[in-house]
């Protein structure tokens, strides 16, 4: 037990019609302080998103969801954001936005390794 360390988790949301507050779970973000780890997974799933919405513009979602990941790995085309240390980088990934793409609010959890943990959030909430 003693060797697991603390992580957060969020699940990325698509929100087509904002106003309707109706989401699809497309994607996890994992955080671990300790373990220094920030990572993404997510999945366009184009006739899942179509059939829930079919005026989302694929290629919109993909491209917010690239700069995602930018700024989860520190990119240097991660801008500004990407730049931040990791704390402040899922903080800003998860705060409440407005948009299409939105994050649950973080939840905290003990693992052993974050890159075990955001393959099995993935499969329980996004697949």
């Amino acid at each position: 037990m003693q060797d697991r360390v603390t992580y957060e988790f969020s699940i990325i949301r698509l929100v087509p019609k904002v106003e309707r507050e109706e989401f699809i779970n497309i994607g996890v973000l994992v955080f671990s302080k300790r373990k220094k780890y920030l990572g993404i997974k997510y999945q366009i799933d184009e006739a899942r998103i179509k059939s829930f919405a079919s005026e989302v513009d694929i290629d919109t979602v993909r491209s917010y969801l690239e700069a995602w990941e930018c700024i989860c790995t520190g990119a240097p085309h991660g801008g500004t954001i990407g730049a931040l240390e990791l704390p402040s980088r899922f903080r800003w990934l998860t705060a409440s936005k407005s948009t299409i793409i939105q994050c649950s609010k973080p939840h905290p959890g003990l693992c052993h390794q974050p890159e075990q943990v955001i393959e099995r959030i993935f499969k329980n909430y996004v697949l």
